[in-house]
């Protein structure tokens, strides 16, 4: 099995040189589950690429294990990758698109065999070896792919947006099946995604990116719970957080409070002490606070606004509000599904602040301690 170590990885394009993945840095443990997720055209395929070998590093260092992979060919950085289209040979058999690579190494046909008829049975497709893929549903197909590649025993896994072509229900199936499969295998997978679903509930660690750059590398929890910037706290979580823009002011007892044109909150204490020492006192800030944290008067005894209802989403166990406080967007509460509002009622919510997060108005960046 191997670790897997990217130093100052670039990859740039064009006459002008521009670059699609900038200043890449990450290390990544044997057996680990790296995600890399964020919007199209963030880089994060090209870094995958990059990894595997079918895209020229402009500039960095790959290691796989202890070798430096950078003038390797993919044939010989012991990978497997699984791709979005599946690539599987629609002439061959499940069990000739399984073996296609084994039969090209000149593997004895016993070793094939066997190697075939293991990876199909953790997979769950033996029923399915001598058909054609056309005779396969999305999910299978998905499966076969994920033979191919399991059979070549690799030190490293890839998968490209390997389920994005499959419907809600059989990705959720499909996410549970490669969960299970790395825990089997004990292998160094490296996932990349656009959807945020897949990358909290599979990865042991994601890497958000954005413009070719890493904007956050942690676990899942930390990521949701502590966005390094606004990009992060945005791009995770369904519904989106709510940022409120507002002001830090000083009220006439000397104590802090976040200033709206609708409203005040008062500032905790440990919030207070993290602005005072990044110098953000009368200065313009941003409130990120998820819609599970504003909730209807009465749950918290923190901080209590007015909005004015406008519309809501039923999403089955909750329904979401929007609300008009002042702001650009609308402030969404997360509350109970038999929850209803008149078109324009005034709604009182609390917020609860020991949950939310103050960001820069300017680079986006969270005060931390």
């Amino acid at each position: 099995m191997a670790s897997v170590r990217i130093h100052h990885l670039y990859k740039r394009y064009g006459k002008d040189k521009h670059a699609v993945v900038k200043d890449f840095q990450l290390e990544i443990k044997d057996k680990e589950f790296i995600v890399f997720v964020g919007p199209s055209g963030c880089g994060k395929s090209t870094t995958l690429r990059m990894i595997a070998g079918l895209e020229d590093i402009s500039e960095g260092e790959i290691y796989i294990g202890d070798q430096l992979v950078n003038k390797l060919p993919p044939k010989d950085r012991d990978i497997s990758m699984v791709f979005q289209n599946y690539a599987l040979y629609p002439n061959l058999t499940v069990y000739e698109n399984i073996a296609f690579g084994l039969r090209m190494r000149k593997l004895p046909k016993h070793e094939i065999d066997l190697a075939v008829k293991n990876a199909s049975r953790i997979l769950e497709i033996e029923s399915y070896l001598y058909r054609k893929p056309k005779e396969l549903s999305g999910g299978q197909r998905q499966r076969v792919a994920l033979g191919r590649a399991i059979v070549r025993k690799p030190k490293l896994f890839l998968m490209d947006e390997p389920l994005s072509n499959l419907d809600a229900k059989l990705r959720a199936t499909m996410r549970m099946e490669i969960t299970k499969l790395h825990k089997k295998l004990g292998t160094t997978f490296i996932f990349v995604t656009h959807d945020q679903v897949e990358a909290m509930t599979m990865a042991d660690r994601i890497v958000v990116m954005k413009g070719g750059v890493i904007q956050q590398c942690d676990t899942p929890e930390l990521i949701y719970s502590k966005p390094a910037n606004t990009f992060v706290a945005g791009f995770i979580g369904s519904p989106q957080i709510n940022f409120i823009h507002g002001k830090i002011v000083e009220n006439p007892q000397g104590k802090l409070e976040f200033q709206t044109n609708r409203f005040q909150l008062k500032i905790q204490d440990m919030e207070e002490e993290i602005l005072r020492k990044n110098n953000q006192v009368n200065k313009s800030v941003i409130l990120g606070i998820r819609p599970e944290h504003v909730r209807l008067e009465g749950l918290y005894s923190e901080t209590v606004i007015t909005g004015i209802y406008k519309e809501n989403e039923l999403m089955g166990a909750d329904r979401f509000l929007y609300l008009d406080i002042g702001q650009e967007k609308p402030l969404i509460a997360r509350v109970d599904p038999d929850i209803q509002f008149a078109e324009n009622e005034k709604v009182k919510v609390e917020l609860h602040l020991s949950k939310a997060h103050f960001f820069h108005n300017d680079t986006g960046e969270r005060f931390a301690e």
